[in-house]
């Protein structure tokens, strides 16, 4: 049976299973964490030790000792950003790295090190197929009116400035099963897929394409998520920036690392822990989270026209039904129905890899 290697090498962690694209059935799966730091650790199974090394390299060393003599058709990998050059998975050739290198200065934590996974394997198995799945390619399908922001043309034209959208392979994911759900075609669905676990985004899926979504040039635009801001003011940017005495790069760190969910709560990022809290900000936490997003969903009829279902996914989408509930009796007028549907980004990848490689699964 024809096996996957799935690799999502992130800016501190590699997560990593073996896949059967076609069953869906995990012969491995696992995390090192905590990277480039004293903590770093190996967990699979239900097995866990600490890592001699903290380096990506020797990180996938010992994975692929975990491996062992598992005959392998092809590795897959998470790739962050795409840019506007890839609307699809992809073999990786010499060019493709190439570009994902260049596409580092619109994920300049994630592109790099995803690169690195990718060189790293070439250079252990140059013979084996290496396929990139690209969080944005997904929303390659939207349109100008949906992905340009009301800035000067030539920021677009000289600096790619735009909307992208991530999270893309669980949105793709999840409305395909949701079209299975509903015995429709793909074609004639029109769903909003919610994605929502420390980083969140929503996206209109019309056809199954996405024509809309709420991330933009970057995963911090959007929804408020687990350490994220979501919209804000940029006008904020600068203000914060004077009153704290710092660079506006470190007002970023702030909006990406010590916001969303953690910054109103004051409590944690963790949407289990503000549940059981009875702190007034916890509560607060989430009314902001849950109001957001239904803003959100509800304006997707703008380009949508009608929606079949409303798709909950990811930790808490999937987990949470009080958030659930308390998103969509906000929506209440609009009578709209929900489907949940966990989402499963890695054997999208392994099935992604097998079909461009030419596995049977």
């Amino acid at each position: 049976m024809d096996v996957v290697f799935v690799l999502n090498c992130g800016s501190s962690s590699i997560k990593f299973q073996l896949i059967e694209p076609k069953s869906g059935k995990v012969h491995l799966k696992g995390l090192a964490e905590n990277l480039e730091t004293e903590r770093a650790t190996l967990k699979w199974g239900d097995q866990s030790r600490p890592l001699e090394k903290s380096d990506y390299r020797f990180a996938l060393d010992e994975i692929l000792k975990l491996v062992g003599d598992q005959t392998i058709i092809a590795v897959g990998h998470r790739v962050v950003h795409g840019g506007e050059d890839f609307s699809a998975s992809v073999k990786i050739t010499k060019k493709v790295l190439d570009k994902i290198h260049a596409l580092s200065h619109l994920a300049p934590l994630h592109n790099p090190i995803n690169a690195l996974g990718i060189e790293i394997m070439e250079e252990k198995f140059p013979d084996l197929p290496q396929v990139a799945v690209f969080d944005t390619a997904f929303h390659q399908t939207m349109s100008k009116q949906a992905y340009l922001y009301a800035v000067p043309y030539p920021f677009y034209e000289k600096f790619q400035l735009r909307r992208y959208g991530f999270h893309g392979t669980s949105h793709r994911y999840v409305v395909e099963e949701g079209a299975k759900k509903l015995g429709k075609s793909l074609k004639e669905t029109a769903f909003v897929s919610c994605h929502l676990g420390n980083g969140c985004s929503v996206a209109a899926v019309l056809g199954g394409k996405s024509i809309d979504t709420s991330m933009g040039l970057t995963p911090l635009e959007g929804l408020v998520m687990g350490q994220r801001s979501g919209d804000l003011d940029p006008g904020a940017i600068t203000f914060l920036a004077e009153k704290l005495k710092v660079a506006a790069a470190e007002v970023i760190s702030i909006l990406n690392k010590e916001s969303g969910l953690l910054g109103l709560s004051g409590i944690s990022e963790d949407m289990r822990l503000l549940l059981e809290s009875s702190e007034p900000r916890a509560k607060l936490a989430i009314e902001i989270f849950c109001y957001r997003l239904a803003k959100y969903i509800a304006s997707y009829l703008v380009p949508l026209g009608h929606i079949d279902k409303v798709i909950f996914t990811g930790g808490i989408g999937e987990n949470s039904a009080p958030i659930r509930d308390r998103v969509m009796k906000h929506l209440k007028p609009l009578k709209l129905e929900t489907l949940v549907i966990p989402t499963n980004e890695e054997l999208m990848i392994a099935r992604d890899a097998a079909k461009i490689v030419g596995g049977k699964g």
